[in-house]
């Protein structure tokens, strides 16, 4: 059972050494993949260094020079070829003492992703000293849970094991820190076994800062969360706009019709055709919202049967 361990690093040469020290000593038969993401501090020669030092240590250091989280894990999930990935910072965030957990449930068959729960326990709220990020990590849960109607605990966790059919039949379209949480939505979407379990987390160490930019990054899983959510959920997204546009619709299209009715005139006539405007407006995306819904249902039809292919395919390899 081949187990690849995927470190995306963007100058973490102060980290990257002591985070392979301590895989290592938790999975010394895995084959070690660092993906230096145009780090400027020497990262892939301290990764070098490190890798070789150990005894009989398997590793493999990747350049990409798209610059973002994304592109890395796209970069190794192309190139690396393993029965069990593991996902994880190069940041000393995460434990290496946690793998055997998380590991198990995959190793099992009982899982096809298996995410490291920070909030579970406390330790993210307890470490993190940047209160926007905790405030960041609690809208995305909060929006994902209710809008796709799961209850996860940490959407943007770092720390993730997949089984080899999961990461090749997931295409990253993203490119930077969205990445968490375009993975989350297609597990949910493609109706993949997720699990959570508690993990040990602590902040990154003094000197070596975050990379991430709480508006900044912040804006952009938002984004990509409605990106995601218009193309897996287009009945939801286009339907609610029709709804809005008919409420509006049926709000200032009253004037005229009460008017009409004590009358028999129209005398708020750019009401009246603002009115019918909304309406037609609220017809053409309710339309709009049915035809993408049948074309979502027949790509997941399609999805679906890849994913049996593919179950196939490593049921006769094992």
């Amino acid at each position: 059972m081949e187990i690849a361990i995927i470190l995306p690093a963007y100058n973490e040469a102060k980290t990257i050494g002591s985070t392979l020290r301590d895989f290592y000593g938790a999975a010394p038969q895995a084959l070690f993949c660092v993906v230096d993401n145009n780090s400027t501090d020497g990262t892939a020669q301290v990764a070098t260094e490190t890798c070789s030092a150990l005894p009989g240590c398997r590793f493999l250091v990747l350049s990409e020079k798209r610059q973002g989280k994304a592109f890395a894990v796209r970069r190794a999930f192309a190139q690396v070829e393993a029965d069990v990935y593991v996902m994880c910072d190069a940041d000393t965030t995460y434990s290496a003492s946690n793998l055997a957990a998380l590991l198990a449930p995959v190793l099992a068959d009982q899982a096809d992703m298996v995410v490291g729960d920070r909030h579970t326990a406390g330790h993210y709220l307890r470490e993190n000293k940047r209160p926007l990020h905790n405030f960041g990590n609690n809208l995305v849960r909060s929006l994902i849970n209710r809008l796709f109607g799961v209850s996860l605990n940490d959407i943007l966790s770092g720390y993730r094991v997949f089984t080899r059919t999961f990461v090749k039949s997931f295409p990253v379209l993203t490119a930077g820190f969205e990445l968490e949480t375009e993975i989350t939505l297609h597990a949910v979407d493609k109706r993949f076994r997720i699990l959570e379990l508690p993990i040990a987390y602590q902040d990154r160490p003094a000197g070596n800062l975050s990379k991430l930019s709480t508006l900044r990054d912040g804006r952009k899983v938002l984004v990509a969360l409605f990106s995601i959510l218009r193309y897996n959920r287009p009945f939801f997204f286009f339907g609610t706009i029709a709804g809005i546009f008919a409420a509006f619709g049926l709000a200032i299209g009253s004037l005229p019709v009460v008017e009409f009715y004590h009358t028999g005139l129209v005398l708020h006539i750019p009401s009246a055709i603002l009115a019918s405007g909304l309406m037609v407006s609220a017809f053409i995306t309710l339309a709009i919202a049915l035809v993408l819904d049948s074309v979502v249902h027949f790509h997941r039809y399609d999805a679906e049967l890849r994913l049996i292919e593919m179950e196939a395919v490593r049921k006769r390899r094992d």
